[in-house]
């Protein structure tokens, strides 16, 4: 699937080719505190199918095996672009800056240990139609 997209103000823009079939919910506590939020949902593009325009700022977080991921994020308006590891063969779309997350559901779900006791159903909060 052919998706766009970008950050809130425009600095960082890009296609991309995705498979909606990996579209994923990670409830690690580091994508909880990054994204301010119960989960934080993403899909991977390799490299060779990302053309990114604009320099997102890189944080580079080190798990507690080790691992490194490079979190890519604007520095005029913070929003997240994706994740990836130094090698940067697999980009992590945050589907919060794709146009078409609406089209993306997620399929799977990662550290769920990690979950909080609420996010596995939200249907009975009570919904509002508009922005509040």
């Amino acid at each position: 699937m052919k998706i766009d997209g970008g950050c809130h103000c425009g600095a960082i823009r890009f296609t991309a080719e995705a498979d909606p079939a990996k579209v994923a919910l990670c409830h690690c506590s580091d994508c909880q505190s990054f994204s301010g939020a119960a989960w934080r949902a993403s899909v991977p593009v390799l490299r060779e199918h990302l053309v990114l325009e604009g320099e997102p700022k890189i944080y580079v977080k080190t798990a507690d095996s080790g691992n490194k991921r490079l979190q890519g994020f604007c520095s005029a308006c913070g929003s997240h672009i994706y994740a990836t590891s130094p090698e940067r063969a697999v980009f992590n779309i945050r589907l919060g800056a794709i146009r078409q997350r609406a089209e993306l559901p997620p399929k799977m779900q990662g550290f769920c240990g990690s979950a909080l006791p609420w996010a596995s159903d939200i249907t009975t909060v009570p919904h509002a139609p508009e922005k509040r």
